[in-house]
């Protein structure tokens, strides 16, 4: 079924896609909020610029954009899977516990933001591009994957990821030389075991965006994990 957006605010708009078939396209988004919000057995596609909050509390449901997404995609999402072909805002995956987000170009400040594990589930974000300031902040589980491309000769990530870390797995293709982790983490090289996990999520990745799984493969990967009991002591203070 075919939705023109454009014809609805954010509330018409669900009501819309949750009466309608279990496959949808929805035209000339445009900003429109909580997009999918809760749903499960649908596949939607996204063409424009959906709003804040897209797929939240997402339940089941696979949702495409085929452009750029605002803040908080993915917020507390359950399960499902979200996949961007372009960049999204700040907060992607706030408190999200299952499912997956795959991100074709670049995140904001705060993604992976109290990102955790629930039972069984095993949320994952994979962001192709750099990631903003404070990546997995307060993470309690899950994993974060960060690929670097395209960065134009920034750093994989902003200032202070990690803050306040407790669970979960970071992964960064990056040798992490001139990154600055807290004191409650320990970055080391991905282990031929630990890269074998990795490409299984990588090898998706490409596949959403054409790109060849070996080649991305091909570089040093950082993996980083909490060892402390205490990943509040010294937050937001560098060492």
């Amino acid at each position: 079924m075919v939705i023109d957006a454009s014809n609805y605010n954010y509330k018409s708009l669900n009501e819309e896609i949750s009466k309608s078939d279990e496959i949808i396209i929805l035209k000339n988004c445009l900003g429109q909020r909580f997009i999918a919000a809760g749903m499960s057995d649908r596949k939607i596609t996204i063409e424009g610029t959906p709003g804040n909050a897209l797929g939240a509390y997402l339940n089941g449901a696979e949702i495409t954009v085929m452009g750029n997404a605002q803040d908080a995609v993915g917020d507390t999402m359950n399960a499902g899977e979200i996949t961007v072909h372009g960049n999204i805002g700040d907060a992607a995956g706030y408190a999200m516990r299952g499912g997956a987000v795959y991100v074709e170009g670049n995140a904001g400040y705060r993604a992976g933001i109290h990102m955790k594990a629930y039972r069984e589930k095993l949320p994952v974000m994979v962001i192709g591009g750099r990631a903003g300031s404070f990546l997995g902040e307060y993470q309690a589980g899950g994993l974060i994957i960060v690929l670097g491309l395209n960065k134009d000769g920034h750093d994989i990530v902003g200032n202070y990821p990690c803050t306040g870390m407790h669970g979960g797995r970071m992964v960064l293709r990056s040798d992490c030389k001139n990154i600055r982790f807290p004191s409650q983490v320990t970055a080391s090289p991905a282990t031929d075991e630990e890269r074998s996990q990795i490409k299984k999520y990588v090898t998706t990745y490409c596949e959403k965006f054409s790109l060849n799984a070996d080649e991305i493969m091909d570089a040093e990967f950082t993996v980083i994990v909490p060892d402390s009991k205490n990943p509040y002591r010294q937050m937001y203070v560098a060492n």
